[in-house]
């Protein structure tokens, strides 16, 4: 029998620590935090009781030195560690060294861990337990009519290690690309062939066992709205699925589960094709990001739930009766119309309206880095209905104020409010095929402009008489004249003695530095407005209002570094390492436009670097294993002299 837990370590960071936090709270135990030098200051450091210093900024020298951790909870007297996701969380040796320190491990077994650590053994012993699979295809004697393939790491997650093959030409620069991705991720270069699955599902099941001999299988989850096959939206129940097909799956997570002897929290994930038949994908031995919507729908908090079992108390027989629908979406600061390229800077506010809840590692002022994954928030809606939870959803990240970093929101409530995601008609494919629509057309932001002018030309409440009245009462012969850039566009706004010129239908109610209401043909309507530094110490206006939120730079914009440097220049699009360089690439080497010459990593995603053109490479300034900043000249392209 586990003794009581009284102090618990968490050995993870960001929103999970944050969340395992507030259940530990809840249930009156002392918590233990660990920080990078980066996350001194950040909100699970700030959230825990005690924290312990992990000296470094890569995840390989902080939160992936387990010796270093298993050390902080015997210092700061915790008698037991949660791994969170990600990171250690399903690594065996870990866990074992864990119990050896004599700490509670807030998890599986490691043999249980171990058994589904590669996907390729975790598929031998599920095919023995008669959980349906895909056939492996060898890939070096695939044939045409084995396209397309999917290339998958062996270990890890998180999209890491993945590429959908179309044609054997490629197939071994993929296998290489795949491998060499797998192996800086996870230390091993295993990579293994299956086939690629067109318009599937990604639906799972979540489970928890005890040491009893209790299963639950909490419903069904689907988990299809990938990027880069990591998920951005997920929701409880799947829907649409058939109930012979959700029992089915039931009972293969069920028998997964019992084939392994788990115990804790897990989740089976599952590949849908298109004409109903569900084939194993692998199994995630530790909580999932996506846990909420399953908490929602159950009424469970699957943390207490982890403590119980760790603590070895037995389940019910049966888990409580599922109510409603839920929906989650991951806010990440990234920008989906260029490449997911990830940001980084201050996040100056981050506040979502609405009966919602907002699971998050951040708050306003907070750095976002470079070493870690750029999702900012989930923001999950639970109702009755799916309809009613998509909108809510929808309604709360339309009204969301983040201002400092580009982010995936306006993405997000797209994709909610997308015709397709209405009717269900979910598959991994939905990006790749919607993604131009969803990203096309930044919103007229004339409203918006005119409100930033506005309370750009208030007074502050507390500036002097003299200073109020002459803003707004002196009557000027010329108007004045504000410009903003947004979007690509650029807005001119012309006011003068309280009242806009050249816009006869709007009327200005009221104005102060943060608030500005206008009538807009007949409709009253209001704008916050927040004067903020980017990251580049620029000045940028945000305007939130129920038309949408803007971003608006005072003209003349802050130069881009590319309109400072020789054509053929390229610059590196965010910080990050270098983790890659084409083979044999040196000054003097022929390139070919669009031929990837440099690989960088930022924020756990790797992002090619191209040739913008053919011709010749003339200096190259970047090295393997070199951090760069934002606008750093990597390499120089001469393009080729047409005759």
């Amino acid at each position: 029998m586990t003794q009581p837990i009284t102090s618990l370590l968490v050995a993870n960071r960001g929103e999970i620590a944050v969340r395992i936090f507030r259940t530990a709270r809840a249930l009156g135990l002392a918590t233990v935090a660990v920080h990078s030098d980066p996350d001194a200051d950040a909100l699970h450091v700030r959230e825990a009781d005690a924290a312990v210093r992990l000296p470094g900024a890569a995840p390989a020298d902080t939160y992936l030195r387990g010796d270093l951790i298993i050390k902080a909870a015997l210092a700061a007297g915790a008698d037991a560690v949660h791994p969170g996701y990600g990171f250690l969380s399903e690594n065996a040796d870990f866990a074992r060294e864990v119990l050896a320190s004599g700490l509670t491990w807030i998890g599986p077994p490691p043999e249980a861990i171990e058994a589904m650590a590669s996907k390729t053994r975790a598929k031998d012993l599920m095919r023995a337990a008669g959980v349906p699979l895909l056939d492996p295809v060898d890939p070096a004697a695939a044939t045409p009519a084995d396209l397309p393939l999917l290339l998958k790491a062996a270990a890890g997650g998180g999209g890491r290690g993945m590429r959908v093959v179309r044609d054997l030409a490629g197939l071994r620069d993929a296998l290489e690309a795949a491998s060499a991705e797998a192996r800086s991720a996870f230390g091993d270069g295993e990579v293994f062939a299956e086939p690629y699955v067109e318009r599937g599902r990604h639906v799972e099941v979540q489970i928890l066992a005890d040491a009893h001999g209790t299963v639950w299988a909490l419903g069904t989850r689907d988990c299809s709205l990938q990027r880069r096959h990591q998920k951005v939206i997920e929701e409880a129940p799947a829907p649409g699925l058939p109930e012979a097909l959700r029992t089915s799956l039931h009972e293969a997570a069920v028998a997964a589960v019992r084939a392994v002897s788990y115990q804790g929290a897990g989740t089976v994930e599952f590949l849908v094709t298109a004409d109903g038949r569900p084939y194993f994908l692998e199994m995630n031995t530790r909580l999932q990001v996506e846990h909420p919507v399953t908490e929602a729908v159950f009424g469970l908090d699957l943390v207490a739930l982890q403590l119980r079992v760790a603590e070895g108390e037995a389940l019910p027989p049966s888990p409580p009766e599922p109510t409603g629908h839920a929906v989650e979406a991951r806010l990440y600061a990234e920008d989906p119309a260029q490449d997911w390229r990830p940001q980084t800077g201050v996040l100056h506010t981050l506040a979502v309206p609405g009966q919602v809840r907002v699971d998050t590692g951040f708050t306003d002022g907070d750095a976002v880095g470079i070493h870690y994954d750029p999702m900012l928030a989930k923001v999950i809606a639970h109702a009755p209905t799916r309809a009613e939870a998509v909108r809510a959803l929808a309604h709360a990240l339309a009204g969301a104020r983040i201002h400092g970093l580009t982010t995936n929101r306006e993405l997000l409530v797209r994709s909610l409010r997308h015709p397709d995601f209405a009717a269900g008609a979910l598959d991994t494919g939905f990006y790749e095929r919607h993604l131009d629509a969803l990203t096309a057309g930044a919103a007229d932001a004339t409203e918006a402009a005119l409100a930033a002018a506005l309370a750009e030309a208030a007074p502050a409440a507390d500036a002097p008489l003299a200073a109020r009245l002459g803003g707004w009462r002196n009557v000027r012969s010329q108007p004045q004249i504000r410009r903003y850039t947004a979007g690509g566009a650029e807005y001119e706004v012309r006011y003068q003695a309280g009242r806009l010129v050249d816009h006869p239908g709007i009327r200005v109610l009221a104005a102060t530095p943060t608030l500005v209401t206008l009538e807009i043909e007949g409709i009253r309507r209001v704008f916050h407005v927040k004067r903020n530094s980017n990251n580049s110490g620029a000045t940028e206006i945000y305007v939130d209002s129920v038309l949408g939120a803007h971003t608006l730079t005072p003209v003349p914009r802050f130069p881009d570094p590319q309109d400072r440097t020789e054509p053929g220049s390229l610059l590196a699009p965010m910080p990050g390492t270098v983790v890659r360089i084409a083979e044999g690439l040196a000054p003097g080497s022929p390139v070919t436009a669009g031929q990837p010459l440099l690989w960088l990593e930022a924020m756990k995603m790797e992002h090619r670097i191209l040739a913008p053109a053919s011709g010749t490479l003339t200096a190259l300034h970047a090295a393997t294993g070199q951090q760069v900043e934002f606008g750093a000249l990597l390499a120089v392209v001469q393009e080729e002299t047409q005759s």
